[in-house]
């Protein structure tokens, strides 16, 4: 059986648009982690776990304390949700 392999080019402006409208990452993140990532966030007591749910772009979306919470509000704006560690 011969193997054919084809290489596909992406360039990096292609890449950061990878997934964008269809796609949506979900992380459990300490409060600490969420200042820098969610722009005028009010003050959260340190060590405070919470769901964040952010576009294929980076962009924030969502804070929940409840992960099935942050699935539905994916859902609800008809993206798939994928969590990363």
């Amino acid at each position: 059986m011969i193997a054919n392999e084809t290489t596909i080019e992406v360039t990096p402006a292609q890449l950061a648009h990878l997934g964008e409208g269809t796609v949506a990452y979900l992380r459990e993140m300490g409060s600490e982690e969420l200042m820098g990532k969610f722009p005028g966030l009010p003050e959260i007591e340190p060590g405070t776990k919470l769901w964040a749910l952010f576009a294929a772009n980076g962009q924030p979306i969502l804070l929940s304390d409840e992960r099935d919470r942050a699935i539905a509000g994916a859902l609800e704006n008809d993206l798939t949700p994928v969590a990363i560690h």
